[in-house]
């Protein structure tokens, strides 16, 4: 069987399995990419495990002659003269690691490109020619070579485990602190003060506007269903004052928060798609959040038109009590956090982030001790801590809570999260092993041939797994997942942050009956079923695909930073 279908079928296999495990066999999401992980994992060949590992860990090699040949000389390879190398053919053969030449560095050359170099390397023995294979060339050093092999010998269970602790590793303190300080944010009230404050700005016809911008931001560290949950309750009582436009307000809060969850991080679902594709996280939060916020400016609108052609009921809602969330909401002003100490929690690490994404697009604008500090501030996780500590501190003086209260508000929201690292890190174990499949070659045409065929494909990919299994956080992990070794390779004609911002939009296509946000949204609203298909699924089905044009105008316009 051809190696490109091999793959092929192998990804099809693996999703399968996804979206099988959870619609079927109702398993958890955690469950459902765990067992995908190590299917995959078992039906790739020991050729493609070989291919993944050796590319991963060499150096291109080219211009070769009777006595030397020129090994590619980047940043990362560490190559001085005096070094010596193993040559590899690439064809993947049962002897691939016995046929091999040795060479040694002798001097650097520049490349056809600006700034590129080469190091020339001096032939000292070979078992294999040189000549008919250097198109399918690479240079290892031999104790890379040794790691290889080691890794070939790992068992299935081992290559998973890897790439879940690898993933747990990149996101767990992140997605650990972003769930305390959405819990922190609720219990003292700085989430009701953001609301109440933007209310105030709008005024009550602005009020739709208000619901949108507090769910959008709201919508950043805490999820999706937390904030539908806590500004339901203000959409019924401008109902009740109003005495119209109820559809409105459900969906102002609802086009606000969903984007913010698909394209914003720390939200698990675009932290995890801006680690596999290698995107800085600063510049995952400026694109999408700008991304989201114009898709949450369309929503408005589609929700301002809907509302005039149609009427949602106030209807009660006996199975989900609000008893807990509406007496909240009537808190005095004076019992809330001031609006700065509310929002702080929230801008503090996107302003520490994005930081060090300016320094780098920046770098002689700083001298090095300052450059030191902003790096260390403003690396992802203390970024996170900081804010954790400033929402711990913020619930404590509002509340008055002792050690012991603070503890357990600390304890639920790790609890909480501690779900979600499990399905990220889960998520990042099936990417893993899904790139050693070699799905990179799989799609290897795709950059070259256009960036718009590229996004267009990530969205698409994670269309139709949001819409058959209905999650889309586990919809953008295994997206990423498919896309990552393409990415990562360097081929790309512009910036990945692109494509992560096409796969958060592909997130959106289709809510329904399968999606637990669905339930959330017409349970707590008093929507039927069928008006939920009516207008939860029209909305975020377009604002997806507005997100998508806007992503591909970005990458028509500017494709690199």
């Amino acid at each position: 069987m051809d190696s490109t279908n091999g793959t092929l079928i192998i990804l099809l296999v693996g999703v399968l399995v996804v979206v099988g495990s959870i619609l079927v066999l109702r398993l958890h999401a955690f469950l459902a990419l765990i067992l995908a992980a190590l299917v995959v994992a078992f039906l790739t060949p020991k050729t493609s495990l070989e291919r993944f590992d050796i590319q991963q860990s060499s150096i291109p090699v080219s211009h070769v002659n009777d006595e030397t040949l020129d090994i590619h000389a980047g940043e990362k390879q560490g190559l001085r003269q005096g070094l010596r190398y193993l040559i590899l053919s690439n064809n993947f053969n049962r002897r691939q690691f016995e046929e091999v030449a040795e060479v040694e560095v002798v001097e650097f050359v520049p490349g056809k490109k600006e700034g590129e170099m080469w190091a020339q390397a001096r032939i000292l023995s070979s078992t294999i020619n040189l000549e008919s294979s250097k198109s399918q060339l690479s240079a290892i050093h031999p104790l890379e070579l040794n790691a290889v092999k080691k890794r070939l010998n790992a068992t299935i269970a081992a290559r998973v485990a890897n790439g879940f602790g690898s993933m747990c590793g990149k996101v767990g303190i992140i997605i650990a602190m972003a769930g305390i300080i959405g819990k922190c944010l609720l219990d003292s009230g700085a989430a009701d003060r953001i609301v109440r404050t933007t209310l105030k700005w709008f005024g009550e016809r602005g009020a739709p506007a208000s619901f949108m911008i507090s769910g959008f931001f709201l919508g950043i560290p805490v999820f999706f269903d937390t904030v539908f949950y806590l500004m339901i309750p203000l959409g019924k009582a401008m109902r009740v004052r109003t005495g119209h436009s109820y559809l409105l307000y459900v969906l102002t809060i609802v086009c606000g928060a969903t984007m913010a969850h698909s394209l914003v991080p720390p939200t698990p679902g675009p932290l995890i798609v801006a680690e596999e594709l290698g995107v800085d996280l600063g510049l995952m939060i400026l694109v999408g959040g700008t991304v989201g916020l114009l898709c949450a400016i369309y929503g408005y609108f589609y929700a301002t038109i809907i509302n005039k052609y149609f009427e949602l009921p106030l209807r009660e809602t006996p199975d989900f009590s609000l008893a807990e969330l509406e007496a909240s909401m009537q808190v005095g002003e004076d019992e809330l956090p001031p609006f700065w100490l509310a929002i702080l929690p929230i801008l503090l690490p996107v302003l520490l982030i994005s930081m060090v994404t300016f320094i780098g697009s920046f770098p002689e604008t700083v001298d090095a001790n300052t450059k030191s500090i902003i790096l260390t501030l403003g690396d992802k996780n203390i970024a996170l801590i900081f804010s954790a500590a400033l929402a711990m501190l913020m619930l404590v003086r509002q509340k008055r809570r002792s050690l012991q209260e603070l503890s357990t508000s600390v304890q639920a929201a790790l609890a909480s999260a501690g779900v979600i690292i499990l399905i990220t890190a889960a998520g990042g174990a099936f990417g893993s092993v899904l790139r050693e499949t070699g799905i990179e070659d799989l799609i290897h045409s795709l950059p070259t041939s256009s960036p718009i065929m590229l996004c267009v494909f990530g969205f698409l990919v994670t269309a139709a797994i949001r819409t058959a299994q209905g999650s889309a956080t586990v919809a953008m992990i295994t997206a990423a997942g498919i896309m990552s070794g393409i990415a990562q390779s360097g081929d790309l004609s512009f910036h990945p942050v692109y494509l992560a911002a096409a796969i958060g939009c592909g997130s959106k296509p289709v809510s329904w009956m399968n999606d637990s946000g669905f339930w959330v949204i017409t349970r707590m609203s008093g929507m039927t079923e069928t008006e939920g298909l009516k207008f939860i699924a029209p909305m975020t089905t377009s604002m997806g695909c507005v997100g998508l044009i806007f992503v591909l105008i970005g990458v028509t316009v500017l494709p690199n930073f």
